[in-house]
């Protein structure tokens, strides 16, 4: 059985990323990028389905981890009765190797390791064929795909799987690197091991080192966005969601969902995180990405596209993986790719105008663009559609989705006030901007509950409604929006933290279950700020950062019974609410935010 989600710790190189538990097994570790079919998937099957453990043969005394301060490079001290030993895990941040480092070094007396490797390729379903090339050196090749092992120590192979039994003493090293490169070309040159934690190390402190002051909450920024840039695709800029596909939102549940891709979505709150931290480069990078990826008929524009901007994320079930905890099916791809989501559009406009905001030069597409997209928008916002959670059930008419639509009109307007020639079009869009927010006031307020509700003629509650003040198409101290927060407050909490809405209600076209989902909170955070309520706020802040793991990371949602993590790891979401919430905190007075997203 994996560990617990909260038990793994993150290693990548912005390309690929890795999972390792405290128990030091990578279970988790696609090559050579992201949504590539996965080495090691133990994290959604057994070890057979591969793994690579390095920990003390015998019983440990104690055991500590933690990141080498303003890195992504996991040190570990395992202290057994004989001595203490320090595991540094890497992967070198390097544009030509794709690989993992692992070096255990003796600290003290002697102490016993036994490192097991299991290579599966295809997520899990390939057992390669594996050739020792000298006693330090073999390689697993299946398909198009080889992986290199070199290590000091000496390796034996038992059972489909590569071994090794070795001690280490005080001051000795024994190194393993695991690398991936084409199994058509010839094996590449070992790399140097000094200098690539040397050059890695240097990165990610160069990239840290230029957080500013956020007061009591620094460090707790520095390691989300730490976590950020670990889940950009460097070649692209596009940023993943999370490194993980069907880690359960209810733990033996259907709602897995594969995260490896870039949704629109997080366009506008990364794009935020980023400018408001001075990160421009980065956010230029992601506007870059956004506007690429949007370019074409706008009938045809996704919530998600692939690291490079690729449309079809064909879903499919991979029935030989048991899934985490048995929550089956195992997904890759995403069905969600090709729903009509109306709130996107509000996204990309506002994405847009908080890079006109911040100061990233303006984009030669981004005028074309809205030219094209808002007569589309004219005709499709009176539409139903699946809405920011990428339901699976009927279409609705969605309060969130109108309002995001509104946004998408209102911000339009706004651009254009600073176009030279843009008077007609700025015009027409308040004039569209005006009749949906009539529309949403009139049909999205339930006048028997005295709320606004999750869709037009419903009585269900939305996390989403929030979105309401937070994008400013009401005032926060709106009698009619804060009698919404009192019904989300009431029907929506849980030991204080949000549900998105009640599953159990028939609406999503799935089994009920699943747990809090942590951006909603931190969306209510915000909103406390908004109305003046900045107890409230860093109390719900400190509640919700309080949930990171030993190492500073948050999934995605969190069973608040059970007290565990669910949901893909590491959830950009999530870092993205520690970041701007922090950053509205430390302000005291608490601008408007721009939002964060949904998920299935």
């Amino acid at each position: 059985m994996p560990s617990r989600i909260e038990d793994y710790a993150l290693l990548g190189n912005c390309k690929t990323a890795a999972l390792i538990s405290r128990n030091g097994s990578i279970d988790w570790l696609c090559f050579p990028r992201f949504d590539a079919p996965s080495c090691f998937s133990a994290l959604l099957g057994e070890p057979e389905n591969g793994r690579w453990k390095l920990a003390p043969r015998g019983p440990m005394a104690s055991s500590s981890r933690a990141y080498l301060d303003g890195t992504l490079v996991l040190e570990t001290t395992v202290t057994t009765e004989d001595g203490s030993a320090r595991i540094t895990d890497f992967m070198p941040y390097s544009s030509c190797d794709n690989c993992v480092v692992r070096i255990v070094t003796g600290l003290h007396g002697s102490v016993a390791f036994d490192m097991d490797l299991a290579i599966r390729f295809d997520y899990g379903s390939s057992v390669p064929w594996v050739e020792r090339h000298d006693a330090q050196t073999l390689t697993a090749v299946a398909g198009p795909d080889m992986l290199v092992l070199r290590t000091t120590a000496l390796l034996e192979a038992r059972d489909l799987r590569t071994t090794s039994q070795f001690d280490v003493t005080a001051g000795q090293r024994i190194v393993f690197t695991l690398s991936w490169q084409p199994s058509n070309c010839a094996v590449a040159e070992p790399i140097d091991i000094d200098a690539a934690l040397s050059s890695t190390v240097y990165f990610w402190r160069e990239f840290s080192d230029r957080c500013p002051d956020v007061g009591a909450y620094t460090a707790l920024v520095k390691r989300s966005l730490i976590t950020l840039k670990a889940l950009t695709y460097q070649p692209t800029g596009g940023i993943v969601a999370a490194v993980t596909t069907s880690l359960p939102e209810c733990i033996g549940g259907e709602r897995n969902w594969d995260y490896r891709y870039c949704w629109l979505r997080d366009a506008t709150m990364t794009l935020l995180a980023f400018i408001n931290l001075g990160y421009m480069e980065e956010a230029a990078a992601w506007y870059e990405w956004l506007l690429r990826s949007i370019a074409g008929n706008p009938e045809q524009m996704q919530i998600m596209y692939g690291l490079g901007g690729e449309r079809r994320l064909t879903e499919f079930e991979l029935p030989w993986l048991a899934g985490y905890e048995g929550s089956k099916p195992v997904r890759i791809g995403n069905a969600a790719a090709v729903q009509f989501q109306l709130d996107v559009y509000g996204e990309v406009a506002d994405a847009i105008s908080h890079a006109r905001k911040g100061g990233l030069p303006t984009h030669r597409r981004s005028a074309a663009i809205a030219d094209v997209v808002m007569p589309y928008l004219e005709r499709a916002w009176r539409e139903p559609d699946d809405g920011i959670w990428e339901i699976r059930g009927a279409r609705r008419h969605f309060t969130h989705s109108k309002v995001m639509a509104w946004v998408a009109f209102e911000r339009a307007a706004a651009n254009a006030a600073t176009q030279p020639g843009r008077e007609i079009f700025r015009a027409h869009c308040s004039k569209v901007a005006a009749e949906i927010h009539e529309d949403v006031c009139l049909n999205g307020f339930n006048a028997e509950l005295g709320c606004f509700v999750q869709s037009y003629g419903s009585s269900t509650l939305d996390a989403s409604l929030l979105q309401i003040a937070l994008t400013g198409f009401l005032p926060a101290s709106d009698p009619r929006f804060l009698a919404t927060l009192e019904m989300i407050e009431r029907h929506l909490m849980t030991n204080g933290l949000l549900c998105r809405y009640r599953t159990g209600e028939n609406i999503d076209g799935l089994p009920p279950g699943e747990g809090t989902f942590l951006v909603c909170s931190f969306w209510l955070a915000d909103v406390y700020g908004l109305l003046g309520r900045h107890d409230d706020a860093r109390m719900l802040y400190e509640h919700l950062t309080g949930l990171c793991n030993d190492v500073g990371l948050l999934s995605e949602q969190f069973d608040p019974h059970a007290g565990r993590m669910l949901g893909n790891f590491p959830q950009a979401f999530s870092h993205i609410g520690i970041i701007n919430t922090a950053l509205n905190l430390h302000r005291a007075v608490l601008p408007q935010i721009r939002r964060t997203g949904s998920r299935e």
